[in-house]
């Protein structure tokens, strides 16, 4: 885990508006304040990314999730056991695609009526969403159809000065991204 002055300083990057990079389970990501759009923007824009496609968003526990995910239909879609039975998953290295509320940014949720979130275990991450009390936007470090940066020098060598803050960590060692399900269907999005 990184010291918590990093935290601290890649808290007030975000909540200025920046673009960090930090590690993740498998990867490095990058992330932003999800209700800036301007960051989320740029962060696009780093990434050469389209819009249509959504983002990700971690937090460390669910109820950060619920001002962008419509938890009634969620609950309503699935019923009691099955619910609980999807949030009993995490903290974990499984992204979640779940209904979005209706007022939050299309640059979110690209094309689609759902979000993808997750909660996770990261040490770091989880310090960093408890610093801003909130999710941050997450998605792999680098440039669309290349190679997602798996130590923070690869994430310097891709974007020099680009990014904003990175957070100078590990990640948890696994070997590939968040498994992506959504549990309304029951469809593997991404193993």
């Amino acid at each position: 885990m990184i010291l918590s002055s990093a935290i601290t300083d890649a808290a007030i990057v975000i909540q200025q508006g920046g673009v960090i990079a930090y590690p993740t389970e498998a990867i490095f990501g990058l992330g932003c304040d999800p209700d800036n759009n301007v960051a989320i923007k740029k962060l696009l824009k780093l990434k050469q990314r389209s819009a249509d496609k959504g983002l990700i968003l971690l937090a460390s526990d669910y109820t950060q999730l619920l001002p962008y995910i419509d938890d009634k239909l969620f609950k309503k879609t699935l019923g009691n056991e099955k619910y609980n039975s999807v949030l009993s998953q995490w903290p974990s290295a499984i992204t979640q695609l779940l209904p979005a509320k209706k007022n939050i940014s299309p640059l979110l949720t690209g094309v689609f009526d759902t979000i993808a979130v997750r909660v996770t275990d990261h040490p770091d991450v989880v310090a960093l969403c408890q610093k801003m009390n909130k999710a941050i936007i997450s998605t792999s470090a680098n440039v669309s159809k290349q190679e997602p940066a798996r130590t923070w020098q690869q994430v310097e060598q891709q974007f020099k000065k680009s990014v904003d803050f990175i957070i100078k960590s590990n990640t948890q060692g696994l070997t590939k991204p968040s498994l992506i399900i959504n549990p309304l269907t029951e469809e593997i999005i991404r193993l």
